[in-house]
């Protein structure tokens, strides 16, 4: 097999390259995006770090080209959709690098308290002035941990053999944790009972900005900050508003919203005295590189070998494996889970998919695993795939059932989702109209028929009178207009839910404004890709079996 490796790569993970007798490989690095492109079909793997973009130039002519390998965790500068479309296997080694992150983060809040970069540059210039840097110490202090991945998890173990109370949060982390840290039940308790506060968690659109200025004001003005996971998750700007005005007392950052560092607030945020700021050094140890470089090289002949297939992030051929029918469920099953994740609140306890009617006696596997996909996709601290997400759900704790009904009264085939959070149980059901057209028909008992396709937005509010002409001035208002719309009711609760697919996005003061309304007891809107249905015709209405509350 012909490896060629396009970044600079360990040393170990070359020499455990050499080693191999079914391996000739080739190391060429800083090759220009056209070159790589004019080499690249001559090998069957490819290993690069973050110095190579692997774009359609790259691989306009892939050749005989069947994976690529990451050597690290992100891999924003590679086309997944492109080489996932070519079937080209894109790989990542998102545990090497798991304890130098995690210990850095250590390192970020030990120097913060004691002020030691502010104390060795006076020291440097000639002075002594101890009092100047009077720190804290970490042990009876509370961290506060948001996110509870590896990553998390190995910061929070650590943080128990400092001394220091540890409490996390993670709404989809529901297995057991280390002895002497314990769970809250929302990111607002965390805030203010801590101390010290380490993010882990991926950057998403639900997560950038998490931390912003309301949640800065629910913290202790003694509150010290570090961010070593993604830039961005604390909002820049209003971090430096709050050190400015002494609403909290520190900072620590390895990572920014764009690096190298270019805006003014970025430069501000730096040269501040109460931050402590580092280049993006999470990863950058002799261990995890060589660890990276390995794992990368490993699990890359491993592929090319006919064995197991590690850290993929995309499936090639996964779809054009499927019967027709499995294939377009799991799109259903993957939509319906990202709508429940959404809505549901509190920790992860168990996922149930029921299969009712003539589907019950196919293999249902495929379609499971894309309601993990949809269920955890945004959540972790990792990229999420058919591949790796049972996985997942295993190593966090939530217990995933799958049932199977043969009757059914009306529809040939219907799939429902029940979620189970630590406060309460959210589910969903949805099936193919015509053998072909995906729609969600139920959900919390509202029956309706929803595509889900494009941008949705969801109302759950009280059944009153004026409703949709309240909700139609918003939104004409705000120029988006409405595609379609469904509502549901139930009479007796006197409850209503309503799902609009929208042309355009609302942004979040049209989404406000929608909540402030009286009668609004939620709302969200969210984006599904395009279902691949039979042309763009619509499917006729079908009466459904699903109990109210079922």
């Amino acid at each position: 097999m012909k490896i060629l490796v396009a970044d600079k790569l360990s040393q170990a993970g070359l020499d455990w390259l050499e080693a191999q007798g079914d391996v000739e490989l080739t190391v060429e690095t800083g090759l220009s995006p056209r070159r790589l492109g004019e080499i690249v079909g001559g090998f069957d793997g490819m290993i690069i770090r973050s110095g190579v973009k692997v774009t359609d130039e790259t691989l306009r002519r892939p050749g005989r080209l069947k994976v690529i390998a990451r050597a690290g965790v992100g891999v924003d500068n590679v086309d997944v959709e492109l080489a996932t479309k070519m079937g080209i296997v894109v790989m990542n080694t998102p545990d090497g690098n798991t304890l130098s992150t995690a210990e850095l983060s250590i390192a970020l809040m030990l120097a913060l308290s004691r002020c030691l970069a502010s104390a060795n540059q006076s020291l440097r210039s000639g002075k002594w002035d101890r009092k100047a840097y009077q720190g804290t110490q970490l042990a009876d202090k509370t961290l506060g941990v948001i996110g509870m991945g590896r990553i998390g998890q190995a910061v929070a173990r650590r943080a128990v053999a400092l001394k220091m109370r540890v409490v996390g949060f993670d709404p989809f982390f529901a297995g057991e944790v280390a002895p002497g840290i314990e769970m809250t039940g929302s990111p607002e308790e965390l805030y203010r009972r801590s101390d010290y506060i380490t993010v882990h968690v991926p950057a998403s659109s639900e997560t950038l900005g998490m931390i912003g200025a309301e949640q800065l004001a629910m913290m202790k003005p003694t509150v010290r900050l570090v961010n070593a996971a993604r830039g961005g998750i604390i909002d820049e700007k209003a971090l430096l508003d709050a050190l400015d005005t002494g609403k909290i007392a520190g900072a620590a950052l390895d990572v920014y919203t764009s690096e190298p560092p270019e805006s003014d607030v970025q430069k501000k945020l730096i040269a501040h005295p109460n931050v402590l700021a580092v280049p993006h050094l999470g990863a950058s140890t002799v261990e995890a590189q060589e660890q990276v470089a390995l794992q990368a090289a490993g699990q890359m002949v491993e592929f090319l070998r006919g064995g197991e297939v590690r850290n993929a992030l995309n499936a090639p051929g996964f779809a054009e494996a499927l019967p027709p029918l499995v294939r377009a469920y799991g799109e259903l099953a993957q939509r319906m889970a990202i709508l429940l994740a959404s809505i549901a609140s509190g920790g992860l306890k168990k996922i149930e998919i029921v299969y009712r009617g003539s589907i019950a006696k196919m293999n249902l596997t495929p379609i499971t695993t894309s309601a993990l996909v949809g269920l955890l996709a945004n959540h972790v601290d990792q990229p999420v795939n058919v591949i790796n997400a049972p996985l997942i759900a295993s190593e966090r704790g939530l217990e995933v059932s799958q049932v199977t009904v043969d009757s059914l009264r009306e529809f040939k085939h219907l799939v429902e989702i029940r979620l189970s959070t630590s406060e309460g149980t959210r589910w969903a059901a949805g099936t193919l109209l015509n053998e072909s057209f995906g729609r969600i028909v139920s959900v919390d008992g509202f029956r309706m028929e929803l595509k889900p396709d494009g941008h949705v937005l969801f109302i759950f509010n009280d059944d009153m009178p004026g409703v949709v002409g309240c909700l139609g001035t918003i939104l004409g208002e705000s120029g988006i207009n409405i595609a379609d719309m469904m509502i549901s009711r139930k009479k007796t609760t006197q409850k209503a839910m309503m799902g609009l697919s929208l042309d355009s996005r609302p942004d979040e003061s049209v989404l406000d404004r929608i909540r402030d309304l009286q009668f609004v007891n939620d709302a969200l809107c969210l984006y599904f890709p395009p279902l691949s249905e039979g042309g763009d015709e619509e499917g006729t209405s079908e009466s459904f079996d699903v109990p109210e509350g079922s």
